[in-house]
């Protein structure tokens, strides 16, 4: 039984120290286009998905990752980004049927969306998201809107 709905990467977040330096360099150096929020995370489209630069204790925190592991957080989290938020609770549903350690129980979020984390057996952090701002095409793929302003 797969869990999932769709297979698919929707997002990769990046726990960063400097994330004014990182968007710089992606930008600057590997040519990516900031489409990102402003303030405390950047992102960019990445071929079909996205990118996420993102202070990497925050990341840990939003992840539920345990304070004894905080130290050893991989810096980063897997998203599958959903169309609705009742889709993020039946993944979640699912999710806990299969004993999956579920690490944060979906909730409304502060920008506006609806989401949960998950950790795979080796303990990486997959978010399930629904984000009300972000088009998903037929086939799947989100899409950052770019940025109004500069």
């Amino acid at each position: 039984m797969a869990v999932l709905p769709e297979q698919r990467l929707s997002i990769l977040t990046i726990g960063v120290r400097d994330l004014a330096g990182m968007v710089r360099f992606y930008t600057d150096v590997l040519g990516f286009v900031d489409g990102g929020v402003k303030g405390e995370v950047a992102f960019f489209n990445a071929g079909g998905m996205a990118l996420g630069l993102w202070d990497e204790t925050k990341l840990a925190d939003d992840a539920g990752a345990p304070d004894d592991r905080k130290g050893q957080f991989k810096g980063f989290a897997l998203a599958f980004n959903a169309r609705s938020a009742e889709e993020v609770d039946l993944i979640f549903a699912r999710l806990a049927e299969a004993g999956v350690r579920i690490a944060k129980a979906p909730h409304k979020t502060y920008w506006g969306g609806y989401s949960g984390y998950f950790s795979d057996p080796e303990g990486n952090a997959w978010e399930v998201a629904y984000n009300p701002f972000w088009p998903i095409d037929e086939a799947g793929r989100v899409t950052v809107p770019a940025r109004k302003e500069r």
